[in-house]
């Protein structure tokens, strides 16, 4: 690269002397010639010039002295090619002309009211082209371009369009804030661009903290995708908002409810509830009314506890803002709709359910009339569930006070009924036994020495039948005969069904025939429940016939046979190859309308022949 210099500088010297000849060479040393090479100098790098003030509006890089040639514009320029070739408003364009940036905000702010879009747009355009006072042209803070980006806005310019205008905003030397893009994403909001929606709420995430997302941001963005139905994205960007401490509009909380009900994402929703329940910004956020009543139906459908309190929690704010209303509003929870959620407490084992359910019922009623059996029932049901016998039986006092002596007598027989209605309480007194029947009887006996005391024929009855569940007939019997003589009750239909029951589970057919025969001879009236376990005791002793005059009894007695004891006694009959009986079945079924159906599946597993073949 040296030698290369060398032979440059002599060339440039022997081109020099050949067109100047009279120029003199002055020579730089007495010595005689040497041959060197050239050396590099070092400088050091100039210092740089100070910034130009010249700067912060893109009108510079024109003929900024002519701010409103009659040339067409340049074509960086923010005005469309064009549009100056339309004369301006004189008012327009004596504004842009003397206004500063502070006057223009508020002339700004007065259109605003008015909704002048188009007289704002065109007066900054105007005005970005005028010089200020001190001759220069106009610049614009980011709050003054965001009315214009507000502005072409509300004149249905496109996401595209005010993509192109933020980032023009570069030009005047100034950085778009959170409020820029938001005005972009209500365009992209109107025109459900959710793609471009999400790449650009991620371009404001990884950009500085001006442009950060707000409240604003993630509510365009999460209303758009649930709009869309893109559930799974959406609950993504509500964590994260939720996550930043960031508060929840209405509208985004209800298409939240709304959309996670509709796609049965029901567990993302109760984690959404009990996050925002958690955030003071957030907690006093509650559905519509009619909602709430869908969100607590769907929670019933799917057994899913966790919704159903919070379904309740919504309804118990609307009742309190409606009791706090002038006038106020009295608003009450459909009665039936509890009952299904004391259901669901009972089979999710939810004691906070069971509270809740219970606590908005009476609220609902205010005192003014006693739940309904249905309610008592559900309740019992579902402390039976829970193992909670003590409050069970609670209830079972409390429902017999309200409704005792005001239920007829033919709904009393099924209400406090252990075979029907209070069966789950006798499931959960038998269940570990005879250890736990006898902490029931001697509560019961406790009970019956206090003040008042406590007597009640249906929680003996329950004792009873746990007692033949787990085949222990002299507990039976022994609480039978504590009725009269402990309690000094007297045994009504239910006890004495029982204690057949009892008898008869244990092939004592005699002894369940003289049971039936002793109530008769009381004056008390058989059920159909009598005739039915009586039926069963002359089956498990495969007679079919004397079941078959039991029945005829029963008809006779106005009751009719179930579908279900008609099939045990065919069952029977044909396991006993008695064709006569089964036809008299089949005559007893066509009398009473009964389908009887075929048993092929259990007459497979009836025939099946074991044997080792196979092993």
């Amino acid at each position: 690269m040296a030698s290369q210099m060398s032979i440059f500088t002599r060339t440039k010297t022997l081109i020099s002397k050949t067109l100047n000849p009279n120029l003199k060479s002055l020579s730089i040393s007495t010595f005689t010639f040497l041959s060197q090479e050239p050396q590099l100098a070092e400088s050091a790098e100039p210092s740089p010039l100070p910034p130009n003030p010249a700067t912060g509006s893109p009108i510079y890089n024109e003929n900024w002295r002519n701010p409103v040639p009659n040339k067409e514009p340049v074509a960086q320029s923010l005005i469309p090619l064009g549009f100056l070739q339309h004369s301006p408003t004189p008012r327009i364009q004596s504004l842009s002309q003397t206004l500063d940036a502070q006057h223009l905000m508020d002339v700004f702010a007065d259109w605003m009211t008015s909704q002048r879009w188009s007289d704002m747009k065109e007066l900054f355009e105007f005005w970005i082209r005028s010089l200020d006072k001190n001759g220069k042209p106009n610049k614009p803070d980011v709050s003054l371009y965001n009315h214009y980006l507000r502005a072409n806005l509300m004149m249905d310019a496109g996401a595209a369009d005010l993509l192109d205008l933020v980032a023009q905003i570069e030009d005047f030397a100034i950085v778009p804030n959170t409020a820029s893009f938001n005005l972009v994403l209500k365009a992209m909001y109107q025109a459900r661009e959710t793609e471009a929606a999400e790449k650009l709420l991620q371009r404001m995430l990884q950009t500085g903290t001006d442009s950060l997302p707000d409240d604003e941001s993630y509510d365009l963005v999460i209303g758009m995708l649930f709009l869309t139905d893109q559930i799974d994205a959406a609950l993504k960007y509500l964590d994260m908002a939720l996550k930043s401490g960031y508060m929840l509009s209405m509208r985004v909380f209800t298409d939240c409810v709304r959309s996670c009900v509709n796609k049965k994402r029901l567990d993302a929703l109760v984690s959404i509830i009990k996050k925002c329940k958690s955030m003071d910004q957030n907690k006093a956020l509650c559905p519509a009314w009619n909602l709430c009543n869908y969100i607590a139906e769907v929670a019933i459908q799917e057994d899913n506890s966790e919704l159903a309190f919070c379904a309740l929690e919504f309804m118990a704010k609307w009742i309190a803002r409606g009791e706090n209303s002038r006038p106020p509003l009295h608003l009450s929870v459909d009665e039936g709709l509890v009952v299904s959620v004391l259901g669901t407490a009972g089979r999710t084992y939810s004691q906070k359910l069971l509270d809740a359910s219970w606590a908005i019922l009476r609220r609902s009623l205010r005192q003014k009339k006693a739940p309904t059996p249905e309610s008592y029932l559900g309740k019992i049901y579902a402390h039976a569930s829970l193992g909670d016998l003590q409050r069970a039986f609670s209830t079972l006092h409390e429902f017999e006070t309200a409704h005792g002596n005001s239920i007829k007598h033919v709904e009393e027989e099924e209400i406090f009924s252990p075979f029907t209605s209070l069966y789950p309480l006798v499931v959960a007194c038998s269940k570990k036994g005879f250890e736990t029947l006898d902490v029931v009887y001697f509560q019961l006996e406790n009970l019956n020495r206090g003040e008042p005391p406590y007597k009640s024929v249906a929680a003996l009855n329950c004792i009873i039948l746990g007692c033949a569940n787990i085949w222990d007939l002299d507990r039976a019997y022994q609480t039978f005969e504590a009725i009269g003589s402990s309690f000094g009750l007297a045994p009504n239909i239910h006890s004495y069904n029982a204690l057949m029951y009892a008898f008869g589970k244990l092939k004592k057919t005699y002894e369940a025939s003289r049971v039936f025969e002793h109530l008769v001879s009381l004056g008390l009236k058989p059920n159909a429940t009598s005739y039915s376990l009586l039926v069963d005791a002359h089956l498990i002793n495969r007679d079919q016939k004397a079941a078959l005059s039991v029945i005829d009894e029963m008809v006779n007695a106005g009751f009719a046979p179930s579908k279900e004891t008609l099939k045990k006694v065919r069952r029977r009959c044909l396991r006993e190859m008695d064709d006569e009986s089964s036809d008299k079945v089949q005559d007893l079924a066509k009398k009473f309308s009964i389908r009887m159906g075929m048993e092929y599946r259990r007459n497979m597993l009836f025939n099946l022949q074991y044997s080792t073949d196979y092993a």
